[in-house]
């Protein structure tokens, strides 16, 4: 607060009324044992020593202090002190490591670094793509971490998608950190580390919305977002170098199934207060306009309830959509229908989301998968996985008559309540198309609004960026396309070209107040999960696998003569997945004479190293089964030396 008389100015005595002050937008201060008055009336207060001047909090108490001073009598004026320089300390710079979900689909996992702390937001799986044959799941390289374990304070988890903890378990083996995530988050991984061995061994601790939590010298603030689960979190990570907002995967829904929308208003306060950087979810920056709120498929549920009539209706979702599955139920209810629930993943987070209370579900609604045929059709809703055409997701089983207790007809209706994430477009349409095969009527996403995303599009990208007003601006979560098209909007919104950084997996970003820029690269990629193997299968064996899927094998077995190299026994030829030996018997027959001829050429030379012997037998096979058939199949000579 500002005093305007100046210290030099006559005081107006306090009989006299007191000149008329301009108003200010600030209120005036209060003094101890008075009522609010004018700053000159409080001048005069303490002129007449009718109330005695508070001590001074701040700079803007200074002028009162000072008139008073004038007036009291026999006051000695000290010599001011001289005044130090200010010691200006070097701002400590923040590192942001993307160790997944940059230029890919999945595997979403970010580190940060601080000094001499660390720590993870998410750590996601990706599914295999057509050229990983025989893999289950691919999970970030986290061999940056490993060697960094005893600075890592923990991991935050912003949601319960695969892409954002199925890898997590993984990674607890070797790094064991505390973990941090909303009541449903945490009691889907509480699943996952029970299969792992893990359940027990991991710290795990519940947040709230606006809880804080201090991990070294940064503290991360969980905000409420929407998504497409319950329980989602943006994160504001306070740090020396100044505040950074990862909004984690997020839409503006004004109507969301189960607690409150979006806290927009704290995004505001803190874009007012000052955000160094914005790291936001670029999923759907290709799609112009709003995201469907998800009370939109409710409507669409209703109108497609309807529309079955006297048949079963099977709808295929999310496992982790509890929101869609609470939709399904609500509409099953209102039919008087019955729900079972098929799909080991649909069951295990049902039964989560209903333990604690995310599902709301009447008493003897749902039944056994067991019973469903005692019930007629038109009293029958079957909940399901499959949506994406996963090969072993238990509506895919259906479409090819491979699943033990539900069999597809003509009197089914089958909803396909999910968008394709890309790659899967292929299996799903082969899925369909098997489905109507059966007789089956199936709607899916391209006919009706039956799916609502759960990412952002373009407006509400351009809302997130307007009130949050960063200086830097980093798109996350998705392909080189995502990413380019999030950066595009965040130069539509003023943000200069120059703070905007697109990166990639492995790149160290360091940002400082007035600086956003790569400065290194530390290990990433993918590892590779094959049954019980984590990161035993590579490059080269993936590379093997794709060779014997498109060519075959062909096995060459003989034995010789330990003291002079001469063939005892064969050359005996196995082909596997090349050609029919019985419908290529001569072709077999050369491929025989060769690898006799070869043998008996090293025989005579002396070579009796079994490496050069079985070079020159692939060599020489190699070359004779391109010339006859225009492939090239694996090769694999077995000598046995007696």
């Amino acid at each position: 607060m500002t005093n305007n008389t100046p210290a030099s100015v006559p005081i107006t005595p306090a009989s006299k009324p007191a000149q008329k002050q301009p108003r200010t937008h600030l209120k005036p201060p209060v003094l101890a044992g008075a009522r609010p008055q004018n700053a000159a009336n409080q001048v005069a207060a303490i002129h007449n020593n009718t109330i005695k001047p508070a001590a001074p909090i701040n700079q803007a108490a200074a002028p009162v202090n000072q008139v008073a001073a004038i007036n009291k009598p026999h006051t000695t004026q000290r010599k001011p002190s001289r005044s130090r320089k200010p010691v200006n300390k070097p701002v400590v710079p923040v590192h942001i490591i993307p160790l997944g979900g940059l230029d890919e689909i999945g595997k979403n996992m970010t580190a940060y670094e601080c000094g001499d702390d660390i720590f993870v937001v998410d750590c996601g799986l990706a599914f295999p793509d057509d050229e990983m044959l025989g893999i289950d799941l691919v999970i970030p390289d986290v061999t940056w971490l490993e060697k960094n374990r005893d600075r890592v304070r923990g991991v935050v988890l912003t949601h319960g998608h695969e892409d954002h903890i199925g890898g997590l378990p993984y990674v607890l083996k070797n790094v064991n950190m505390p973990v941090y995530g909303s009541k449903l988050t945490l009691g889907i991984l509480e699943g996952k580390l029970k299969e792992h061995g893990l359940l027990g061994k991991v710290k795990l601790n519940v947040v709230a919305p606006g809880d804080k939590i201090n991990l070294g010298c940064m503290s991360v603030e969980f905000i409420n977002v929407t998504h497409s689960i319950a329980g989602s979190f943006a994160l504001a990570i306070t740090t020396p170098a100044g505040l950074i907002i990862q909004t984690g995967d997020f839409k503006i829904d004004c109507t969301p199934i189960l607690g409150e929308m979006i806290d927009l208003a704290r995004f505001g306060e803190l874009g007012k207060n000052g955000v160094l950087a914005l790291l936001m979810d670029s999923t759907n920056a290709e799609r112009p306009g709003y995201t469907m709120s998800e009370r939109k498929v409710g409507e669409s549920f209703d109108g497609l309830f309807q529309r079955a009539q006297n048949k079963r209706i099977i709808i295929a979702t999310f496992a982790s959509n509890v929101h869609r599955v609470q939709q399904i139920v609500n509409a099953a209810a209102y039919y008087g229908r019955h729900v079972a629930i098929s799909g080991r993943s649909m069951v295990n987070v049902c039964n989560i989301a209903n333990e604690l209370g995310y599902l709301d579900i009447p008493e003897g609604l749902v039944v056994d998968l067991d019973v469903i045929n005692r019930y007629p059709p038109e009293k029958m809703v079957i909940i399901t996985t499959g949506s994406q055409g996963e090969a072993m997701s238990a509506l895919y089983r259906m479409a090819f008559s491979d699943h033990n207790r539900i069999e597809v007809g003509q009197n089914d209706f089958i909803i396909i309540s999910a968008s394709p994430i890309p790659g899967n477009e292929k299996t799903v349409s082969k899925m369909v198309n098997e489905l109507l095969k059966l007789g089956a009527e199936v709607v899916y996403e391209s006919l009706a609004e039956v799916h609502a995303s759960g990412h952002a599009c373009q407006e509400e990208l351009k809302i997130m960026i307007g009130l949050t007003r960063p200086k830097y601006f980093i798109p996350v979560h998705g392909e080189q396309k995502h990413l380019r098209k999030g950066a595009k909007l965040a130069q539509s919104m003023g943000i200069d070209t120059k703070n905007i950084l697109i990166t990639e997996i492995g790149k160290v970003i360091e940002l400082l107040p007035n600086s956003c820029k790569v400065v290194g690269t530390v290990p990433s990629g993918r590892v590779l999960v094959d049954g019980l193997g984590v990161g035993d299968v590579g490059s080269i064996v993936l590379r093997d696998r794709k060779h014997l899927a498109q060519d075959g094998l062909i096995v060459v077995v003989a034995t010789i003569d330990g003291s002079n190299g001469s063939l005892v026994s064969g050359p005996d030829i196995v082909s596997r997945g090349f050609v029919y030996v019985r419908e290529s018997e001569p072709l077999m027959d050369e491929t025989r004479k060769v690898a006799h001829d070869v043998l008996d050429e090293c025989a005579a030379a002396g070579v009796t190293e079994w490496g050069t012997i079985k070079t020159r037998v692939k060599d020489a096979l190699s070359k004779l089964l391109y010339e006859k058939t225009k492939r090239s199949p694996m090769i694999l000579p077995v000598i046995m030396e007696i």
